[in-house]
């Protein structure tokens, strides 16, 4: 019972310890993991056994150390399992010729200076019993590991990851870390079975046979797991659960027992489960928490425990750790920024790739555990590798902000967004999809505009595995209405599907990785009976980072006469762009049918004051009227004191379609509405376009006046 006591009172004062650590380093800009690491190192000998000893040697004395080990190798089979799963073999695959060249570079380069740096170590470092060639091996591997979680953290905390720098060091992360793994094992094999040329050959050939069935025999099974998960409405249950951890578990003790290691079994069990649906997600969800929460700081302790800083003494023991700390850096950071400038990146690019491969952090210890664990190094040595591994994950962050700032990033970001001009079209109903792809093909801000087409799936469909990608036309059935009139009219649709818990957060991150200029949403539900910009409009409105427009139909066939409502605001300036590119010739993708740029007559209401003064400003309006003239466009100025009156009456005059941008004074906004709010569009008998207009950072609402009518409109000479 006291053994009992011991340990829960150590895994309190380890989840305490690594949680307010944990919180400071996030204060400066590091990753959690990174104060967790260090949270561990202070626990152990280095800090709390020298600044009080007698509370260390209570707290965890020698006898519960092995249950404490114990509870920490079980984490880390868990965490290997979880790396597995997150890692996609398509990132393995071809990037482009960045990512092939500096994930080798990021490798080979590495892996030499550390086996070089053995010559210098071994005869200072390491155990006579230890051949050199497994030192040299092992210090090769450890150089090369790129920590794969963290990375990805960091990226994403960054706004990295859609960027070509994110892209090409995920990519070569992935490589690193299968590669190095490969290498260890070969290590842990060599070293395990050096004594012994037949145990080698019986690993090597076990090895082998388990690899082929796992890949053959036991994948299949686990992609029939998933095909059952779905089928049961996609819901993980505790018995599926179970069955997969016992999977989990029977690899570890399998290449336990081969004489590997139980991580790469545990890691290859995760590596193999399906990388597309919501099932590998679900099960991360349900596992990550306790293993990152509560096993891993254990883990971080347990090795906290065995690193005394001490074990470094004298000048020279000092010169070898910093000769340490030299080599990785040089290896990874340099090794990789090289590669990355020889194949088009620019230095910026190429120093923030290398400074991302830098990153060490928790699969560093991992590797120093199994070196350490198997005699493969010193624990002096071991020692000098996890403050090597705690100084390229800490440097990680101000050097990544010092060559690739956040700024420049955001700026990068906003010119992308500037440039972008897909369309995105969300499709609810099947029936809704043609009529949206002739409102876009019309509204394409370029005749090279791509068009995509999303539905978003319920949890409870089940007609598709889950997951964001492109998807083949007969998966999609509610996009088949949609791509038949798109094929009929030769115009080239990329069809996306994937099942959604938030769908209005799910447009917004595909519009924004498909580069959408506009996202083009339908209206299918009674106006009167709920508002047209409530729920995921809304929530698309509010949070997507180009141009919306929700069009309701009620007038069906090709668009004759156009009204747009205007007052200056920005978006009655979008709604008004949008104009422009119908009377320019009904569409730079596909035009309208039926009706010929000359055919149709597009006409600007702009309500003003009544029993305004005759001054420049009517001049003004004047001049602004001619040149929309040359433009296609007329210029209607009515005087009223209620604009949403004059809009509405204008509105019943026999006009098709009504473009109108989201205001207060048109009695729109993205939010719940009464209907009187709504009265333009519950009293229209034309179809409707509302418009948002996006603002970026720096962008300023221009002022109503006849001098924001004339910005809008270019002058007669110039106009189309």
């Amino acid at each position: 019972m006291h053994a009992v006591l011991t340990l829960l009172l150590q895994i309190g004062v380890i989840l305490a310890a690594s949680r307010l650590v944990g919180l400071a380093f996030r204060r400066i800009q590091q990753p959690q993991v990174m104060g967790e690491m260090v949270a561990g190192i202070l626990l152990g000998p280095s800090f709390l056994g020298w600044i009080a000893p007698g509370v260390s040697a209570s707290l965890f004395p020698a006898a519960t150390l092995p249950a404490l080990g114990a509870l920490s190798q079980t984490g880390l089979v868990v965490f290997m399992f979880l790396v597995g799963v997150e890692l996609d073999p398509k990132l393995l695959r071809g990037r482009g010729e960045a990512a092939l060249v500096t994930s080798h570079a990021s490798i080979v380069a590495p892996f030499f200076l550390g086996s070089l740096l053995a010559l210098y170590l071994y005869p200072r470092l390491s155990d006579e019993s230890v051949h050199f060639a497994g030192f040299a091996l092992f210090m090769g591997a450890a150089m090369s590991v790129t920590a794969f979680p963290v990375l990805a953290r960091i990226l994403t905390e960054r706004n990295l990851l859609r960027t070509k720098v994110g892209a090409v060091t995920i990519a070569c992360a992935a490589v690193d870390d299968v590669t190095a793994w490969c290498i260890l094992a070969a290590v842990v094999t060599l070293v395990r079975t050096e004594a012994a040329p037949g145990e080698l050959a019986l690993t090597l050939g076990g090895s082998a046979l388990f690899a082929v069935g796992m890949l053959f025999v036991v994948r299949p099974l686990v992609a029939r797991i998933e095909v059952y998960y779905r089928n049961r409405g996609r819901v993980l249950s505790q018995d599926m659960i179970a069955l997969l951890l016992l999977l989990m578990i029977a690899s570890a003790w399998t290449t336990e027992r081969l004489g590997i290691h139980a991580l790469f079994g545990a890691f290859l069990m995760g590596a193999i489960l399906p990388k597309d649906g919501q099932f590998v997600r679900d099960l991360t969800a349900k596992l990550e928490d306790l293993t990152v929460v509560f096993l891993l700081p254990v883990f971080f302790a347990f090795t906290g425990l065995r690193t005394r800083i001490g074990l470094i003494q004298g000048a020279d023991m000092w010169m070898q750790c910093g000769l340490i700390l030299a080599v990785a850096v040089a290896g990874k950071l340099g090794g990789s920024a090289i590669a990355a400038r020889a194949t088009g990146l620019s230095w910026r690019e190429a120093g923030a790739l290398g400074t991302l491969m830098n990153t060490r952090g928790l699969m560093e210890l991992v590797i120093l555990t199994i070196g350490l664990d198997l005699g493969i190094i010193s624990p002096a040595l071991f020692v000098m590798m996890v403050l090597m591994a705690i100084a390229t994950t800490f440097m990680t962050t101000p050097l990544l902000e010092w060559i690739y700032p956040s700024r420049l990033i955001r700026e990068e970001s906003e010119a992308a967004e500037s440039k972008a001009d897909a369309v995105l079209i969300p499709v609810s109903l099947p029936s809704a999809g043609p009529e949206l792809l002739r409102v876009a093909t019309a509204l394409a801000p370029k005749p090279e505009s791509v068009v995509y087409a999303l539905h978003l799936m319920r949890a409870s469909e089940q007609s598709l595995l889950d997951g964001h990608r492109e998807a083949g036309r007969s998966e999609i059935e509610a996009l088949a209405p949609l791509l038949d009139a798109a094929k009929s009219r030769g115009i080239d649709v990329h069809p996306l599907s994937f099942v959604s818990r938030d769908p209005g957060d799910d447009i917004v991150s595909v519009a924004h990785t498909k580069g959408a200029s506009l996202v083009l949403m339908g209206w299918h539900k009674p106006v009167l009976s709920q508002s047209i910009l409530s729920g995921t409009v809304h929530a698309v409105m509010r949070d997507a980072r180009c141009d919306v427009a929700v069009y309701v139909q009620r007038h069906y066939g090709p668009w004759r006469r156009v009204l747009v409502p205007y007052l200056g605001g920005v978006h009655d300036r979008g709604a008004l762009e949008l104009a422009r590119r119908l009377a320019k010739g009904g569409g730079v993708i596909g035009a309208t049918p039926g009706v010929d740029a000359t055919d149709r007559h597009v006409t600007i209401l702009h309500v003003v004051p009544p029993d305004r003064p005759e001054d420049a400003e009517r001049a003004g309006l004047s001049a602004a009227a001619s040149a929309f003239r040359a433009d296609q466009l007329e210029l209607k100025v009515i005087e009223a004191r209620s604009p949403l009156d004059a809009a509405v009456a204008e509105a019943k005059r026999g006009y098709d379609l009504v473009i109108v941008g989201v205001s207060e004074e048109w009695g729109l906004e993205p939010r719940m509405f009464a209907g009187e709010h709504e009265r333009l569009a519950a009293e229209s008998p034309a179809s409707l376009l509302i418009v948002r207009k996006y603002r970026r950072p720096g962008d300023k609402t221009e002022i109503l006046s006849a001098a924001s009518l004339r910005a809008d409109t270019p002058a007669p000479s110039t106009a189309a």
